[in-house]
């Protein structure tokens, strides 16, 4: 459990482990295996090494990497630099990496191997970076992690930090075609540590074994590991998820505790003999990021034989909203597809289009009042004013509530796509594929996937006489955007429906693929 006597700020996050365990094993990565005591010792060296660089309380770093326990030793050592971690999503394209970098003003970034020939062609273009530091060996003349931390003092700063000061800067997708960089603040964490402790899932035990594998640069990957290091909980770290590994780490380092998204989920319990295999550690299991089918979370309980927990939040509100606990799933209880109960103390309502809550039953769009919102958008005000009104955060989904208080996702108010757990903007894939030269106008929705969720499709008119192919756009549109984003399908149409203010009807596009379901998220 969370000592909220002893982790006042997120710098207190390791001294508070290292005083009370500091031989016990903080972190498992690979072949290296690193103390309590290690690991506070290593973020001290890094804070000293950011403050020698010249990063002044507030600045931001960036990170570029996969999984490790590098990217846990400088967020720890962020937070007693009290300089604010930047992780970057290394599936975004290069012009959106860019965009990010120098948006937050990121003074330093860490960038791990495999993104070194990501960075290199826009190193120049990365215009507040005064420092590259490579991870996982030599590269140039940029320093070398591990010489360069351990060249620093392991003396704790020991800095006057305040529960306002920012601590995470975790990028959305944007709705206008830019992402936006999420300030996540010492308060909003602390706070997060002790409501989910009320809820009754965010308890650790010292000695228990948390898999950490979601990728770091996600808000739920962060999370994994900070939850399991401020509670005396050993982290297992994976370099990038892969379902038979997760399964053979389960039975080597014995764990008991771990958070999947449901498309890992559902690869995980297809491994050919997953029923054979020995899941009698593993108590609990958490998802979320995206919805997830009945099926699945049948078959999966079944398998894993563990409590299952369902997480609904978002980036803003630090991952935090609802939880629909273990016993709310048994199938007789019909509770399956909701997203849970609010957390003790927060103030979840739907409201309708004039901000009044709307009756049981009705659908509305999700609000959130609680002391883990974030305090704003980086650098974006009239974002922050439209999305956090009268205290509460307005997270873009539609749902509504049962009669016994638990929540229910049924749509989006604000378009948005879930495949895979990641976020789609429709703008920014629209934005990708109105600059194709044959391509007139195009509309993007997100379509039921079994695999995925929702699958990005895309609805183009081309410009007259010009030809283009499905594969064609495709390509095209990763040229400008991450993977992930651009569409998996195109289909041809010859005018988009609009209203009279010139709106795509993103709806009347999405109802021949969502005709018959009972929700509209898949």
């Amino acid at each position: 459990m969370f000592d909220l006597d002893a982790i006042k700020t997120c710098a207190d996050i390791t001294r508070s482990q290292a005083r009370a365990r500091p031989d016990a094993i903080a972190q498992v990565f690979e072949d290296r295996r690193t103390s309590f005591a290690g690991l506070d010792r290593h973020a001290s060296q890094v804070a000293n090494g950011l403050i020698k660089l010249g990063c002044r309380p507030h600045a931001r770093i960036g990170y570029i990497g996969m999984n490790s326990d590098r990217f846990f030793e400088v967020v720890f050592g962020s937070f007693k630099a009290n300089v604010v971690v930047v992780g970057v999503n290394w599936r975004l394209a290069p012009p959106e990496i860019v965009y990010v970098l120098n948006d937050a003003k990121a003074e330093v970034l860490f960038v791990g191997a495999e993104f070194l020939p990501l960075i290199e062609p826009i190193k120049a273009q990365l215009t507040t970076v005064k420092h590259f530091i490579a991870i996982d060996g030599p590269h140039g003349d940029w320093p070398v992690y591990e010489s360069w931390r351990d060249s620093q003092s392991d003396a704790d700063p020991m800095l006057d930090i305040k529960l306002e000061d920012d601590v995470v800067q975790l990028y959305t997708s944007g709705t206008t075609g830019h992402p936006k960089g999420v300030q996540l603040t010492n308060g909003n964490y602390i706070s997060f540590f002790d409501h989910a402790q009320r809820a009754g899932w965010g308890g650790y035990e010292a000695g228990e074994v948390a898999l950490c594998a979601m990728p770091n640069f996600h808000v739920a990957g962060l999370n994994a590991g900070i939850m399991a290091t401020g509670q005396g909980a050993t982290s297992i770290i994976m370099k990038q998820v892969d379902p038979v590994k997760v399964i053979d780490l389960i039975e080597k380092e014995r764990i008991n505790a771990m958070f999947l998204v449901p498309a890992v989920i559902q690869f995980l319990i297809a491994v050919p003999g997953v029923e054979k295999r020995d899941f009698s550690s593993l108590t609990r299991v958490f998802y979320g990021a995206s919805p997830i089918s009945e099926e699945v979370l049948v078959n999966a309980q079944r398998v894993l034989q563990a409590g299952f927990t369902q997480l609904y939040g978002l980036t803003e509100t630090v991952g935090a909203g609802t939880y629909l606990p273990p016993e709310a799933h048994d199938p007789a209880k019909g509770k399956l597809r909701s997203c849970g109960l609010p957390y003790p103390g927060f103030v979840i309502e739907v409201l309708d289009e004039n901000g009044k809550p709307v009756p049981q039953g009705q659908v509305g769009e999700i609000t959130i009042e609680a002391p883990t919102v974030m305090k704003g958008y980086w650098g974006k005000p009239d974002a922050t004013a439209k999305a956090i009104v009268n205290n509460k955060f307005y997270t873009g989904d539609a749902g509504f509530f049962d009669e016994e208080g638990y929540l229910y996702i049924y749509d989006r108010v604000k378009d948005m796509i879930v495949s895979g757990g990641e976020n789609v903007y429709p703008a920014e894939v629209e934005n990708a594929l109105m600059s194709h030269p044959a391509i007139a106008d195009a509309a993007v929705i997100g379509v039921p996937d079994e695999k995925w969720g929702e699958a990005v499709k895309g609805i183009v008119v081309l410009k007259p006489g010009a030809d283009a192919t499905p594969d064609d756009i495709i390509a095209y549109a990763k040229t400008r955007i991450a993977s992930y984003k651009a569409p998996k399908s195109i289909d041809f149409i010859e005018g988009l429906p609009r209203n009279p203010s010139g709106k795509i009807l993103r709806r009347e596009l999405r109802e021949p693929f969502w005709a018959g379901k009972e929700r509209r998220v898949n």
